[in-house]
């Protein structure tokens, strides 16, 4: 499996989470089937704003996408940037175990 750390984890200004992989480009996500995009002019994964599922369901889920469907693995260093994100939702994605 391929590795590629994450640059930043954010919530737009449309309420939905997404995470910017520091190398890597996902176009094609969309065939995982999983409700998770690729925007091409942010360069970052994202998935619809939460209804049934959490923040950190959608984390989990947008993270699980490209370990799928193009064998990459993303994870969070210590200089993963944080946009918009409370400080009690990055503590619990952080607390999350790292495949």
């Amino acid at each position: 499996m391929n590795t590629d750390t994450i640059a930043e984890v954010g919530i737009d200004e449309e309420g939905r989470l997404y995470v910017r992989p520091s190398t890597h480009a996902f176009q094609q996500i969309w065939r995982a089937a999983m409700e998770v995009n690729w925007d091409e002019s942010e360069r970052r994964l994202f998935g619809p704003r939460p209804r049934e599922w959490s923040y950190v369901d959608w984390f989990r889920q947008i993270v699980a996408a490209p370990a799928d469907e193009y064998g990459t693995r993303l994870s969070l260093t210590p200089e993963t940037a944080w946009t918009n994100v409370p400080a009690s939702l990055r503590a619990e994605i952080e607390a999350l175990p790292q495949s």
